[in-house]
């Protein structure tokens, strides 16, 4: 009897594959119109690894052969082999504080000879993974709360892990996974605390903290006065305004002021205060000179503030049509710190103007669409929930990085998909997006 043989194109959304490798072609451009020195060859300068282009390049054959790799194997493999995915990423996580080396400031990096590998990037792939596993399980009843708290531990025990290596910023991404969960089912009143609590923390900075109380208290006496019928006929109304009120107030009071003076870092608060019009007194000299000191100031007096004015520079002075490749100003002469990673839609806004980044916003958005039509068009909740998972972290990387080189978020340090510089980024995001594909390609055939 004749074996079939594996066809490695069956089923492959094209325009999925397609999308990437135009991505990641934008990606290793971008990189070399940052870091390409004049006068020197190009085709050797690709080929001597030594450039940040050419080992960008070198990740994205690696990632190439991941891919073909990926959609050689069965499907079941994801599924039958999530949770020991999820097990060996919590292990890397651990491994990382006794075998760290600190990089700019983070401590969440383990490096191998001339490599580094980021566990809290790779990561993302295996909770999207185990996530998936624990939602399409036959016995998970996601309305019960029990439920809930299982995939919210399961989702956020690696973000945990990750703040505690001083990676705020990748620790923040495992908090999108709360839109798959959304979609599977997770009451929306959970979503509305969490932008609730987020809008709580930005007042706090914004207003006076007596103000802000007297405002909170005076919400919760009104809440009261017109829902007086009402509370008449049901007490625990008021019991619940007032556990509202009391919350809000002990994180206006107490929860903020704590989490800003004991577990960020000076550098980190002064950021949220440059985002929000706000200018940050330091503590005393010991917090001025960490604020000096911060992986990307370039000034005594700047810290993280120089980074986005310089990118509004850069991108503002782009143009519509941009002044055309390795002819930026701001980007080709280092004006733009870590603009090869963090900052690199700099370089497309000022070489491709409003026309180049409206170009790959476009892009970004037809495979967001595409993922989240594969997504519906799912027959496993396992794979449904993947893909969810897949358009949430995207999603979050592309609007925080270019709302961070924007000034509208920020600076909290996370890559732009398949564009910005790195191994452990684009490899992470190869094998996220190509699972995907891989269980698209079996979606008439298996059913989980």
């Amino acid at each position: 009897m004749n074996q079939r043989k594996p066809d490695i194109s069956k089923g492959v959304d094209w325009l999925v594959v397609w999308l990437y490798i135009l991505l990641v072609s934008i990606g290793v451009l971008s990189i070399f119109a940052t870091t390409y020195t004049e006068g020197e060859s190009v085709i050797q300068t690709f080929l001597s690894l030594k450039t940040d282009y050419s080992r960008q390049l070198l990740y994205v054959g690696i990632g190439a052969v991941l891919a073909v790799f990926i959609l050689l194997t069965d499907s079941k493999f994801f599924t039958a082999t999530a949770n020991l995915w999820y097990a060996f990423g919590i292990l890397l996580l651990l491994l990382v504080f006794p075998f760290h080396t600190e990089v700019k400031g983070t401590r969440s990096i383990m490096r191998f000879g001339g490599f580094q590998l980021q566990p809290a990037e790779l990561c993302k792939v295996f909770v999207n993974l185990a996530l998936a596993k624990y939602l399409s399980r036959v016995d998970t009843d996601f309305s019960k709360t029990r439920s809930q708290l299982i995939a919210t531990a399961i989702a956020v025990t690696p973000a945990f892990i990750t703040i505690l290596q001083q990676e705020t910023g990748l620790a923040l991404v495992y908090f999108s996974f709360f839109l798959v969960m959304f979609r599977e089912g997770l009451p929306a009143a959970v979503l509305i605390i969490g932008f609730s609590l987020a809008a709580l923390v930005v007042a706090t900075l914004l207003v006076d903290p007596n103000i802000l109380a007297i405002i909170l208290t005076a919400a919760a006496a009104i809440a009261i006065y017109i829902m007086r019928r009402q509370i008449k006929r049901q007490r625990q109304l008021l019991v619940i305004i007032m556990g509202i009120w009391f919350v809000a107030v002990g994180v206006q009071r107490f929860a903020v002021p704590y989490i800003f003076d004991n577990i960020m870092q000076p550098y980190q608060v002064k950021r949220i205060y440059d985002t929000i019009g706000k200018d940050y007194v330091p503590k005393d000299a010991s917090e001025a000179m960490e604020i000096a000191q911060a992986p990307d100031a370039k000034k005594k007096d700047d810290g993280g503030d120089y980074n986005v004015r310089q990118s509004k520079i850069a991108i503002g002075s782009g143009g519509f049509a941009g002044k055309g490749l390795l002819k930026g100003t701001q980007t080709r002469y280092d004006f733009v710190p870590e603009q090869r990673t963090d900052f690199i839609f700099c370089t497309i806004g000022e070489g491709f103007g409003f026309l180049g980044s409206l170009v790959l916003l476009s892009i970004y958005f037809l495979l967001l669409m595409r993922i989240i039509t594969i997504a519906e068009r799912q027959r496993s909740v396992f794979s449904r929930c993947y893909a969810y998972g897949v358009a949430s972290i995207f999603f979050f990387h592309i609007a925080i990085n270019i709302c961070m080189t924007i000034g509208l978020a920020p600076v909290i340090g996370i890559p732009l998909p398949f564009i910005s510089y790195g191994g452990t980024s684009l490899l992470t995001f190869t094998i996220l997006l190509f699972i995907l594909v891989r269980l698209d390609a079996d979606r008439q055939m298996v059913l989980r």
